[in-house]
């Protein structure tokens, strides 16, 4: 195997120690995680796959479901027969309850089973807060469009289906009114597959109107701290899909939000990691939507450290390893991210920068997901990693400016894609 050059900080563990991560996520948007982590720590890797991209931050790596919890234990087995594994981690949905399991098997920080599981089923999260008094949408879980209807009837239009235990807004989709309950749920129900053993089936859910934001929350040692708010436009409603996030240092709504996402992750029984809570603005006040326990995706985390210098990744694996993380902020910034997608499903004819965007100080990063030749597939028959074409990273002194950057050189980007003959 090849190996990176690693470090040898005071904060390092011993040389055969190693921080193992389940799952790497894709290279557009997990890359700088796992540098970031792998600069500071010997990390060893359990994948699906063999390692690509992910080589140079590795000292060792196994080859295993990260969804199947026999499959990770096996594998941890085997890598434990040439390391000691110093800590375990995970920013993949699907690997959250496996990597709570190990972690209580080798008697290393980390999340209950209990709560894991709890934070990836969306019903029972619902249940939970409901019990506790936390602002959320109201939810019932169904398995049939004739419950679903029921259902529907019981919350009222405008209404939200989603998978129970899906993420990244696969599956999701507003319906209006009834008649486009059967078509929706439809949609909905053929996305439930590869949830994990959660549990599948579809959640209707009360529709929140208002803008959508996260709060990036750090856990340690039970003690919540809210270190960021994201501000998330959406855009191709009845399926929510995200334009962008931008992350500002001292946001305002950090003091109204904060409280409600510490809240939600104490009723869930929290107690240590990194987490992404989703809610919108409403005219009652911030409302729950979920609660993703891991670090969130869509280069967030990139962006709460280029805004804050708040470092989340080193953050997660300060305290897989037992130790306190650092969340003192040391910028005063905005960083925001938007994803381009074409109007159409087709065939990429051209996709480049025009020779007018240049390479602005505010450009952090140009990301190709897809290449001339290939295919794009938007919602609903695809989702958003086969939809989006590009995304875009820029830097800037607030929001606003963040905003013009991110509409400026999305407009200097030369595209072209082919509908279907």
């Amino acid at each position: 195997m090849t190996s990176a050059v690693h470090p040898t900080t005071p904060d390092s563990p011993e040389p055969s120690a190693v921080l193992l991560v389940i799952g790497s996520g894709c290279q557009p948007y997990r890359e700088n995680t796992l540098a970031s982590i792998a600069s500071r720590h010997s990390l060893a890797l359990l994948t699906p796959d063999e390692p690509t991209w992910q080589r140079p931050y590795l000292l060792d790596h196994e080859i295993a479901d990260t969804r199947d919890l026999t499959a990770v234990r096996a594998a941890a087995a085997r890598l434990a027969e040439r390391r000691t594994i110093a800590g375990v981690l995970t920013w993949d949905e699907y690997a959250l309850l496996p990597a709570a399991h190990l972690a209580t098997d080798l008697a290393l920080p980390g999340q209950s089973s209990a709560t894991a599981a709890a934070a990836r089923n969306k019903a029972a999260s619902r249940a939970v807060w409901a019990a506790e008094g936390v602002p959320s949408a109201q939810s019932i879980r169904v398995t049939s469009p004739t419950t679903a209807a029921t259902a529907a009837r019981r919350i009222g239009y405008p209404l939200v289906l989603k998978p129970s235990a899906h993420a990244g807004s696969i599956g999701v989709i507003k319906v209006l009114a009834p008649t486009d309950l059967p078509t929706a749920y439809a949609y909905t129900s053929t996305r439930t597959t590869g949830q994990g053993e959660e549990g599948t089936g579809v959640l209707v859910e009360e529709y929140l109107d208002g803008p959508e934001i996260s709060v990036e929350c750090v856990t340690s040692h039970g003690i919540t701290t809210a270190v960021a708010v994201t501000r998330t436009q959406l855009r191709g409603e009845p399926l929510f899909q995200v334009l962008d996030h931008v992350v500002e240092a001292g946001d305002p709504l950090l003091r109204e939000a904060g409280p409600v996402a510490e809240a939600a992750l104490d009723a869930l029984g929290v107690n240590a990691g990194i987490s992404h809570v989703e809610m919108r603005l409403t005219a009652t006040g911030p409302r729950l939507i979920e609660v993703n326990a891991r670090i969130a995706g869509d280069a967030i985390d990139q962006l709460v450290h280029l805004a804050t210098g708040i470092d989340l990744a080193a953050a997660a694996a300060d305290i897989a390893l037992g130790r306190e993380p650092e969340l003192t902020p040391t910028r005063q910034r905005a960083a925001g991210v938007r994803f381009v997608s074409p109007a159409t499903s087709g065939t990429v004819h051209r996709a480049q920068a025009r020779p007018e965007l240049g390479q602005p100080h505010w450009l952090e990063r140009l990301g190709w997901e897809h290449k001339p030749g290939d295919a794009v597939l938007l919602p609903p028959e695809g989702d958003p990693a086969t939809a989006r074409l590009a995304h875009l990273v820029v830097t800037g002194t607030d929001s606003a400016e963040v905003y013009e950057h991110l509409a400026r050189a999305a407009d200097l980007l030369d595209t072209v894609v082919e509908p279907p003959s």
